[in-house]
């Protein structure tokens, strides 16, 4: 479904040189955006590491001179280097001791999106479904940046799978992701040609990040979530996207209308027991998607505007960082994200 705007405005669905988010958001996703990256720049290290340990990005390599679980511990010898002398042990021990410890290896993030048209699709917020799952993406690229993550971003609709090259900060990532979404955004989905990408990764313990719709996956996409899952990983972005029964068209639209033929939605459909139908609907099948990815170890963030996704990304993170270091101050990424 789409909303018509009120007359004398654009189109809901905008011509390609406008089709990047951004553009159709306006000030609010203009807003979010400041808050994205002052989370991932106000944010410790230390911080953001625990924070992304929910999705484990960051795994142990097994290779010794890092500065991750100890692997084992000597007294120091003439020639040693002085940074690697452990004061707590040597304390415990009396003595001088070197320390060995496990060395981090920072994984790779896949970024997937959904760039079929039917992500032009209008949210309760206003915003389109594109412009929500792409703020999506750069939360977690945000953090994952501060991190010095890899980050590889792939696009798929029915006629192509593109993966654009991308190196540098935050800010180069933005400009890669608007460039990308500058599109004609009429060719439809394909998200199962976007599940078996993912599924044939081969970095098996990287982070796979896949924004889409709420329409775009059903029972049968379930198996190839879990397939993937046993190998990576796996957070799911799910756009929640407008009621086509909802009594009130988004703030700035005079009515809602099918996304595929223009056709004004009847208002002897629009009512509470129609709305309230499609609404129990959409959040029977999301909650079976979010058992399923739950089951295997991965999670779903799910929401109708960028503000929302915001919120639920701090939550996610901040329960995570809560649960690894008690010492964190409650709410300390809200907080960061809040900045100005």
């Amino acid at each position: 479904m789409i909303a018509r705007r009120k007359p004398g405005s654009a189109p809901v669905v905008p011509p390609p040189a406008a089709a990047s988010p951004g553009n159709g958001g306006g000030d609010r996703s203009a807003e979010i955006r400041r808050r994205i990256e002052a989370l991932g720049t106000r944010l410790s290290l230390p911080t953001v590491r625990k924070a992304l340990g929910v999705v484990e990005g960051e795994h142990a390599s097994h290779r010794p001179l890092g500065s991750g679980d100890m692997m084992d511990a000597r007294v120091y010898e003439p020639g040693d280097e002085a940074r690697l002398i452990d004061w707590k042990t040597s304390a415990r021990m009396g003595r001088p001791m070197v320390v060995n410890r496990e060395r981090l290896v920072t994984s790779r993030v896949w970024l997937l999106m959904d760039v079929g048209r039917e992500m032009t699709g209008i949210c309760p917020s206003g915003e389109r479904a594109l412009e929500v799952a792409a703020n999506g993406l750069r939360m977690f690229a945000a953090l994952s940046l501060r991190r010095a993550d890899t980050i590889s971003l792939v696009f798929a609709d029915a006629a192509s799978i593109t993966r654009v090259p991308f190196t540098g900060g935050f800010a180069q990532f933005g400009r890669a992701l608007d460039g990308a979404l500058e599109r004609d955004w009429n060719q439809p989905r394909n998200i199962d040609a976007l599940l078996d990408y993912a599924r044939r990764i081969k970095d098996r313990e990287a982070l796979v990040v896949l924004a889409t719709d709420e329409h775009a996956l059903g029972r049968r996409h379930l198996e190839a979530l879990r397939r993937i899952a046993r190998t990576h990983p796996v957070v799911l972005i799910d756009v929640a996207t407008l009621n086509p029964f909802a009594a009130r068209a988004p703030q700035g639209y005079a009515a809602v209308a099918d996304g595929a033929g223009a056709r004004r939605v009847p208002a002897f459909l629009r009512t509470a027991r129609t709305q309230a139908e499609v609404t129990t609907h959409r959040e029977a099948v999301a909650a079976m998607v979010e058992r399923e990815l739950a089951r295997s170890g991965s999670r779903m963030i799910r929401a109708g505007s960028s503000e929302a996704m915001f919120d639920a990304f701090v939550a996610m993170v901040s329960r995570a960082v809560a649960g690894s270091s008690p010492a964190v101050p409650r709410g300390a990424l809200a907080a960061a994200g809040d900045a100005r």
